[in-house]
């Protein structure tokens, strides 16, 4: 672990070239000002030894680097709606809509899950098969007798 000595010169020296670099890359102040600070966390724990400042600066931009990618890779940040948008989305969202939603999770969990990721979050059967553990195949058999689940408790035959 550095001195506190260490990691204030190189916050001093470096801070607005890292900032810069997350910038570029995350194209976000608060997605940036994250990623800035796990910079300098690991450069605080890491016990690498630099031979000059210029093994030091290239250092900390490889690791600013990797931690962009590795930030932009995650899964949650992928994954998530805003909270703008989610509220957006549940005040156009009609009666009929409302009716359908309630009768997808009123279904038994392994039916519910594969309709849902398929028709509300847009998986395929393949990607739904890995997220919840099932063979391709299964997940087909799945939606379909989710499907006409479906067909009985809405009393009707145009969900195909």
């Amino acid at each position: 672990m550095r001195s506190e000595a260490e990691i204030n010169h190189a916050v001093e020296t470096y801070a607005d070239m890292i900032r810069r670099v997350c910038f570029y890359h995350l194209k976000n102040q608060s997605d940036t000002e994250d990623v800035f600070q796990n910079v300098f966390l690991k450069y605080m724990l890491s016990n690498e030894s630099f031979y000059d400042s210029e093994h030091e600066k290239a250092w900390l931009l490889r690791v600013s680097i990797n931690a962009c990618k590795d930030y932009l890779k995650n899964f949650f940040r992928r994954n998530v709606v805003p909270l703008e948008l989610l509220s957006e989305t549940e005040a156009k969202e009609s009666g009929d809509d409302h009716e359908v939603l309630e009768a997808v999770l009123s279904l038994p969990v392994k039916y519910k899950d594969a309709i849902y990721l398929h028709y509300y979050e847009g998986y395929s059967a393949a990607e739904i098969g890995n997220i919840i553990g099932k063979k391709e195949n299964t997940v087909y058999s799945l939606l379909s007798r989710g499907r006409m689940m479906l067909r009985d408790k809405l009393g009707g035959d145009g969900f195909d």
